[in-house]
């Protein structure tokens, strides 16, 4: 269970990671504007390109949060930055694309709850 359980939780903060990739370095690419719905146009604003830059450092930021905790062997900062994931993914799923609730919520919530068992 153990195990299972930072698979998973690595496998949160590599998809953030990729997010982050995706938004700040490869927003113009075909699979970042496959997976946010993106047109040529609305990507070829330069203050979206900024907006999405941001939101990436910030997919960034869970993600070192998430590594960080293992490097520092603290599971209670694993466990925040998992919540953090979470609480992100309902917003996101409230304000843009209910699908992050499934695509980023559900694995951090099964890898908090994995977390907690395989640590308890």
């Amino acid at each position: 269970m153990e195990i299972l359980a930072h698979i998973l939780t690595a496998l949160v903060a590599v998809e953030h990671f990729y997010i982050l990739y995706l938004e700040m370095f490869a927003i113009e690419g075909k699979s970042a504007k496959r997976i946010f719905g993106l047109t040529d146009e609305f990507i070829a604003q330069k203050k979206v390109k900024v907006m999405f830059a941001n939101q990436g450092l910030y997919n960034g930021f869970l993600a070192a949060g998430i590594l960080f905790g293992y490097v520092i062997n603290q599971m209670l900062v694993i466990y925040f930055f998992l919540v953090c994931v979470i609480i992100a993914a309902i917003f996101g799923a409230i304000t843009a694309n209910k699908g992050i609730l499934v695509k980023q919520g559900l694995p951090a919530v099964l890898a908090l709850v994995l977390q907690i068992v395989a640590n308890s």
